[in-house]
């Protein structure tokens, strides 16, 4: 009976897809720049007024459809289906390029554009391209329809999976996120806890780095590829 394959978590942030033309969160030309966060990404904005939250993500839909996944994106998908070690994605991202890269079984922490969710009853179904505040909830008809995004002051999707993974997890790998965003901020510590090794790949230092054992700077798919063709070697 061989050793187990080596437990890996990887989270990955908006440095990931940055390279496939999807602006960041907090870059300076961003897409957020326009709209206050509160406006557009917490429950009271939404209640406030819905039909500028569906054009906003309605938008990001649009932006994200137009995207292509990266060579960073194709690195994780290529070092997942190599089989060779036990590699659970988790992303920060709402767009799809983890999975249109190759990869599967991708935790969506903060939701997907690809996902409707109604307010009313909590049923989910795939997003149309585009979303109104009168669409009906095709379970209980209720005009409630908002997008399945993790807003702030929401709790994080799959975390109990999340949690469990890092508490087996060999090693812990960072990918393009800022460390500024709890509960993923805590994320590399929780698994350095319990035995991990932790590892940055990010543009710049995050305001975590000197957490990590190790921190590496540069574009991820320039990082990405190459951490994981050393893991493959």
């Amino acid at each position: 009976m061989g050793a187990r394959p080596q437990q890996i978590v990887v989270l990955t942030g908006a440095g990931i897809s940055a390279e496939s033309g999807i602006p960041t969160f907090r870059a300076s030309d961003g897409l957020w720049e326009q709209h206050r966060i509160e406006d557009v990404a917490t429950p009271e904005g939404f209640a406030r007024d819905p039909a500028l939250v569906h054009r906003f993500y309605n938008a990001r839909r649009a932006a994200a459809a137009a995207a292509v996944p990266n060579a960073a994106h194709k690195a994780l998908a290529r070092l997942q289906t190599a089989g060779r070690h036990d590699l659970l994605i988790v992303t920060q991202n709402v767009d799809d390029l983890h999975e249109r890269g190759g990869a599967r079984d991708v935790l969506h922490m903060h939701g997907s554009l690809a996902g409707a969710l109604c307010a009313a009853c909590g049923q989910r179904w795939p997003a149309p391209a585009a979303m109104a505040p009168e669409d009906p909830c095709p379970a209980c008809s209720a005009p409630e329809t908002r997008p399945d995004i993790v807003w702030f002051g929401e709790i994080p999707y799959h975390m109990d999976r999340i949690w469990q993974a890092l508490r087996e997890a060999d090693l812990f790998v960072s990918i393009g996120t800022s460390g500024q965003v709890y509960p993923a901020a805590a994320f590399a510590q929780d698994a350095a806890r319990a035995g991990a090794r932790t590892l940055e790949l990010n543009l710049d230092p995050s305001a975590l780095s000197a957490e990590f054992d190790e921190a590496r700077q540069g574009p991820a798919t320039r990082l990405v590829p190459a951490w994981v063709d050393s893991l493959l070697a």
